[in-house]
């Protein structure tokens, strides 16, 4: 009976997360004089794409009766704040200077639209599940005069143009008619009359194709040549370091396999050397087994969600504007593959004679969920504060805690244990001495930094201008759609960390230094590192955003990224390098 209670909550809550994909498909029709809905959502300065408001908190016009539409958790997570708009937008009536309303602006509310304009505020709407925006004003200047000589002006007539096909609504756009344009003189009332024109136009795009425009930005020929060179860049660097390996194959390791593997005697004054006399240490289990264990499970986890969530994109599930489908689609396959992590971790742990499992587990859970949820925390205090719409309300957190607690832990518990029992021991192909060897004195640039330093740079520069695209479109308006690219890119990167991490690995055991089992994870995720610190380079010299509560949400949620592209790289340096270092040592013919 517990069973299918739980069941029943998980079946309730994945149909309620994935409503509004389903939603957003229904193919609305319509007659003449019906009521389109439109909905107003939200205001916020451009260049701040996380400081968004209510549309009501400036003053415009509202509506007699204004009614907040249901949200469903996606519109929640994507910060968005529906509530009818004053604007009457009926099938197929066109209207011309049709007055909104009247007002008189009080000296407070004409310093708010002053501080709108001055930030260039825009605002959003929805009409039929469109999204369209305008901004509010604009500022004039003469010359070379200070801010507090600019005039201040907003747009108080909107003319909406609207392309239908039949019975239903394909396109729109909102532009300010130029006669539409009150001045804003600062410490004075002013009297305004908002006004509005609709104009309907028939097209013959069909109603499947109305996304597409939203699109096309992101397919222009200029830009993909941009992708394509940075596809190139990165292809040219994976054949360079595959050369490089093959090269160090067939020069040296050969050579090392048919001396090792043959048993080739040393003279009597040379003593053996390199990396075939590590065989007793090499697989000596590491430091804070416990920590690498639960390190191995985050990573392999995160990996699986960003092939998860990569699939998606290439079959379609993601379209321009679709209100946190992706959102969702991250939070439950992060619950679902909790099973993964747990299985990944629980094993490893115990191939490394591991004996306290379920702590083990709790720590493989809490290692990236936990910063996570301290920078929510603070994330979004600040956002309340703020009053922005990004806050998450209490009923969507504690939405989000249900799933995590009902889903991802049971499967992480189930995936811990399952693991324990399926793989039971660590293969290796030599057998650990007792006594650790003496590592002898390294040179500077065989250092831990050093190393990391070198190690992220080449996966770094395979993919910083695809980089700067994806930036572009999470903490900007730039519409993101080559998940194709994407693909490519990301395996690109991956196929990089792991050649990296294989030849650092060797000039480390050549150097005689058998500490290679974290080293391999550290160098790998170094692209990490690489990430956080451009981040700092887009925020200052690739954009416009300021204030306290854009910075602390850029780089508290980036923070989060490179932390969990850190982690994801790391595994896959580590898992690269344990491959190749079985490969070599089951080789040659050990004591």
């Amino acid at each position: 009976m517990a069973e299918f209670a739980e069941i029943l909550v998980i079946t309730v809550i994945l149909v309620g997360t994935f409503s509004p994909i389903m939603s957003d498909a229904i193919n609305h029709k319509y007659q003449k004089g019906d009521s389109v809905p439109l909905y107003a959502n939200k205001i916020g300065p451009f260049h701040n794409p996380s400081e968004t408001y209510p549309y009501y908190n400036l003053p415009f016009c509202t509506p007699d009766y204004p009614k907040e539409k249901g949200e469903s958790l996606g519109e929640v997570l994507n910060g968005d704040h529906l509530v009818t708009a004053p604007y009457k937008l009926d099938f197929l009536v066109n209207k011309s200077s049709e007055v909104v309303c009247r007002k008189n602006l009080t000296k407070d509310e004409v310093s708010q639209f002053q501080t709108a304009v001055a930030q260039d505020y825009y605002l959003q709407m929805y009409y039929d599940d469109l999204p369209i925006w305008a901004f509010t004003g604009k500022t004039e200047r003469d010359g070379e005069s200070s801010p507090d000589e600019y005039r201040y002006f907003i747009y108080t007539h909107l003319h909406f143009d609207i392309f239908y096909n039949g019975n239903n609504v394909i396109e729109i756009s909102v532009r300010s008619a130029h006669t539409g344009l009150t001045e804003l003189a600062a410490d004075k009332v002013v009297d305004v009359e908002f006004l509005y024109s609709v104009k309907w136009k028939e097209i013959d795009s069909p109603f499947e194709k109305r996304m597409d425009k939203y699109t096309a930005s992101a397919q222009l020929p200029r830009h993909l040549e941009i992708h394509q060179l940075s596809i190139m860049n990165s292809f040219w660097t994976i054949l360079i370091l595959i050369g490089f390996l093959l090269a160090l194959y067939v020069r040296v390791l050969r050579k090392d396999f048919y001396k090792f593997g043959n048993d080739v005697e040393l003279a009597d004054d040379q003593e053996e050397t390199g990396w075939k006399i590590l065989h007793g240490d090499v697989f000596r289990y590491p430091n804070y087994k416990a920590l690498f264990a639960a390190a191995m499970g985050c990573g392999t986890q995160l990996l699986a969600v960003v092939v998860s969530i990569l699939i998606l994109g290439l079959f379609g599930f993601f379209r321009p504007y679709d209100r946190g489908v992706i959102q969702i689609a991250l939070i439950i396959t992060y619950a679902l593959t909790c099973g993964l992590g747990g299985f990944t971790a629980g094993s490893f742990y115990h191939q490394l004679e591991g004996n306290e499992w379920v702590r083990n587990l709790c720590l493989t859970g809490c290692l990236f969920c936990g910063p996570l949820f301290l920078a929510f925390c603070f994330l979004n205090t600040v956002a309340s504060i703020y009053g922005t719409t990004v806050k998450l309300p209490l009923g969507t957190v504690v939405m989000i805690f249900v799933m995590l607690l009902f889903l991802g832990l049971p499967l992480l518990l189930l995936g811990g244990s399952y693991g324990r029992r399926i793989i039971s021991k660590f293969e290796a192909p030599c057998r650990t001495t007792k006594c650790v060897r003496e590592i002898p004195r390294q040179r500077w640039y065989r250092g831990i930094l050093p190393q990391m330093a070198l190690a992220g740079f080449l996966p770094f520069g395979a993919i910083y201008i695809e980089l700067y695209y994806i930036l572009a479109s999470i903490w900007g308006h730039r519409i993101y759609t080559l998940y194709g690219m994407l693909c490519i890119a990301f395996s690109l990167l991956v196929i990089t960390t792991a050649l990296v991490s294989i030849g650092l690995t060797y000039f480390q055991l050549a150097a005689e230094d058998h500490r290679w089992w974290w080293r391999s994870f550290l160098c790998g995720g170094s692209t990490g590192l690489y990430l956080f610190a451009y981040s700092f380079f887009y925020y200052f010299q690739r954009s416009d955003m300021k204030g306290l509560m854009q910075t602390s949400f850029f780089f508290g949620y980036m923070t989060c990224f490179s932390y969990a592209i850190f982690l994801l790289l790391g595994t896959v340096g580590f898992r690269a390098s344990l491959l190749f270092v079985r490969y070599i040592y089951s080789n040659i013919k050990c004591d």
